[in-house]
């Protein structure tokens, strides 16, 4: 009976026509929606971990930076069949360092790496790892700058390198993305004797992507798509989708990518150093470091 005349009073409170009851009603329907935005928005942050892609060539070191990433030291590897993700966190030296020490704490300093498989025949791992991670904060494309020196390296690399960035830049165009992905091609084994220095890795590497962009829209061409009379009305948008970069540009530079939101960045580096000491990764590192704030 008491319980029952509790909850009588309460009612014929609740709905009587006071000033504290018209305050609570206000109050309620303020707070309500954003008690419930944090708690959803809290528990995004928490399964949406900031996500980096390795991809790039086989024998590039992906497969090594991911161990060294992932365990702080170097160990022997094999060519992955499988892609591979690990939880990683930026060293005291990078999260501390005067450029990201305002941006990234050591609270937000983790981060998956997921590695993928570059022999030619396992790519669809990586292009579709693409578009999988809801939180993708950026791609490192690993390659031999040794490998580079030579027609047939080059060329492997110049062709996964436009499958990789016209993927993303469809994803772009398409609007299934509010902020691009930025894009480390990490110019590796600059310890070789043979290796390209990182400047001279980016133009050979504009250069050929150029010579590549062209031989594929000349195969587009060649099936009739973009010709008068060919299969469709939407051809001529067609080819223009499948463009990389400028369309119609005659030489491709990464500059061009800028237009649709996506950063490429060439920086030089080596895995192995003297011994079993780790070699010159750490602009690597930065690199990320500044790509967690996004």
């Amino acid at each position: 009976m008491e319980q029952q005349s509790v909850l009588r009073d309460w009612a014929t409170w609740a709905f009587s026509p006071s000033l504290s009851v018209i305050v609570v009603t206000v109050l309620i329907t303020l707070l309500v929606p954003l008690i419930l935005h944090y708690l959803l928005h809290r528990q995004s942050d928490s399964t949406d971990v900031p996500t980096f892609l390795l991809i790039g060539p086989s024998g590039g070191g992906k497969t090594s930076l991911f161990t060294l990433f992932t365990n702080g030291t170097l160990s022997t590897t094999h060519t992955s069949q499988l892609p591979h993700t690990a939880t990683c966190r930026l060293p005291s030296s990078t999260s501390d360092s005067s450029d990201f020490e305002s941006e990234v704490s050591p609270r937000n300093s983790e981060f998956v790496l997921l590695d993928t498989p570059g022999h030619g025949k396992l790519r669809h791992h990586a292009l579709t790892s693409l578009t999988s991670p809801s939180a993708l904060k950026g791609l490192i494309f690993v390659v031999d700058s040794a490998a580079v020196s030579s027609a047939q390296g080059l060329t492997e690399a110049a062709e996964f390198l436009h499958d990789v960035l016209l993927v993303l830049q469809k994803r772009y165009v398409r609007g299934k993305r509010t902020v691009a992905v930025p894009v480390l091609v990490a110019a590796n084994k600059q310890d070789v004797f043979t290796s390209l220095p990182a400047g001279l890795v980016k133009s050979r590497l504009e250069e050929e992507v150029g010579k590549v962009r062209l031989t594929k829209s000349k195969g587009l061409l060649d099936s009739g798509i973009g010709m008068q009379g060919g299969a469709g009305e939407d051809d001529g948008d067609e080819e223009e989708g499948n463009w990389l970069g400028e369309f119609g540009a005659k030489e491709f530079a990464f500059a061009q990518m800028e237009e649709y939101g996506i950063d490429v960045a060439v920086v030089g580096g080596r895995l192995k150093g003297e011994g079993d000491e780790a070699g010159q990764v750490k602009e690597w590192w930065d690199w990320i470091g500044g790509n967690l704030s996004r």
